[in-house]
This record gives C-alpha cells, sequence and structure tokens, in this order.
C-alpha cells in the first residue's frame, strides 16, 4: 500500500502540528464533543484536536500512519482512538459528531460524494464540518497533493455535495503550505467551515 509506504519512516512526512487552517477555525468554535478525522493519517490534527478538548476519533486507511498517530498523541500526553478504513466502504454514524474533519482527503469524484452525503448527515444539529483541500490549479503548482485533478475538488462541487449544511466560510484561494516535506510551497486550495443547521434532524 502505497501510504503504508510513505508513512512507513520516523520522520512524520506531514509534520506534526496541525493544519494551518484547522488551527484557525477550531479557535471559535467550543472546545468540546466528539470529532471525528477523515483519512488522518499520522495524527497530527487528531492529536490537536485532542489537546483541545475533543473526544477524538481518528480514521484511516493506513495502519503505519495510525501507529504512529498514537505515538504522537502518547508524546503529547493525550489519547485518540484510530480505526483502520478505507473510506470508500467506511460509515459514518448518523448524527453522532459535534465536529468532522476533513485536511487534504483526496478521494476519487464517487466516493468522495458518497462520503460527503454521510458527513452531513454524520453531523449531529449544530455540528461542524471543517475542511481543506487543493483545487485543481494546484497541478500548475507542484507542491504537494494528487497528480490527477480528478482527485481534487472545487468550491462549487463542494456547495453541491454538502447540499443540507449552512456555509460559514468558503472560498477558493493560494496560500503557502508548510506541513511536512510532502505539503511545502505555494497552494491553491478550498477551505470550508459548514455546520449542519439545528432544525436539520430526521
Amino acid at each position: 500500500m502505497i501510504w503504508d509506504q510513505r508513512y512507513g519512516t520516523d520522520e512524520y512526512v506531514y509534520g506534526t502540528e496541525p493544519n494551518e487552517f484547522l488551527r484557525e477555525a477550531v479557535g471559535n468554535l467550543p472546545r468540546q464533543g466528539r470529532a471525528l478525522c477523515l483519512a488522518e493519517g499520522e495524527g497530527r490534527n487528531a492529536v490537536f484536536l485532542a489537546e483541545q478538548g475533543f473526544e477524538v476519533h481518528a480514521v484511516d486507511a493506513s495502519p503505519v500512519g495510525l501507529a504512529k498517530a498514537k505515538r504522537l498523541a502518547v508524546q503529547r500526553g493525550v489519547r485518540i482512538d484510530t480505526e483502520v478504513a478505507d473510506l470508500d466502504v467506511y460509515r459514518i454514524e448518523p448524527e453522532s459528531w459535534h465536529l468532522i474533519v476533513s485536511i487534504f482527503c483526496h478521494l476519487p469524484a464517487p466516493v468522495r460524494r458518497t462520503l460527503h452525503r454521510q458527513v452531513v448527515q454524520g453531523l449531529r444539529p449544530g455540528g461542524r464540518l471543517i475542511l481543506e483541500a487543493y483545487t485543481p490549479a494546484q497541478l500548475a503548482l507542484g507542491t504537494g497533493g494528487p497528480s490527477d485533478a480528478s482527485l481534487m475538488m472545487t468550491l462549487d462541487e463542494l456547495r453541491t455535495e454538502l447540499a443540507g449544511l449552512e456555509f460559514e466560510h468558503a472560498r477558493e484561494y493560494e496560500r503557502e503550505v508548510h506541513e511536512g516535506r510532502l505539503h511545502t510551497g505555494h497552494g491553491a486550495v478550498v477551505q470550508v467551515v459548514a455546520v449542519r443547521p439545528l432544525g436539520n434532524a430526521e
């Protein structure tokens, strides 16, 4: 598996500090509740959220990455739960999460659309999604991310895929990304903070 190979080193290839956008966005939220981290890899974002007071469940297809996540949590003196699972078959518990985090989670479009429908239903009323990903414009920059534009996403696509959520923050722009060896340089990203309305419960 490519991700096991990528994570199979003592180095944290995306660093041990949280994603910059996640750090900023969480600063405006209550620091409690259940948080689900999708495609969490080596654990930098999950550990950060645990440090903020969240009860964190981290999901990734790579057991190697999640083992490093557990080690990082121990080093930082916090606890996270981990689950090895492919997101193409993973099922998000409905109305169970105060926060869902998707940072550079690049999947085939059909898988992503299905997952995002589950994200909408998986949030508790009042719960939020924090997402950052590369847009297809990233291909011309070559500073990280997939080599296939179909794995990336645009804000227009996300507005459709996340129908049912209210977007509190939404933009596509270019920023400096310095998150480990594999995400370094000028990047083209889409960022979203979206909330499930309090009246949106079935």
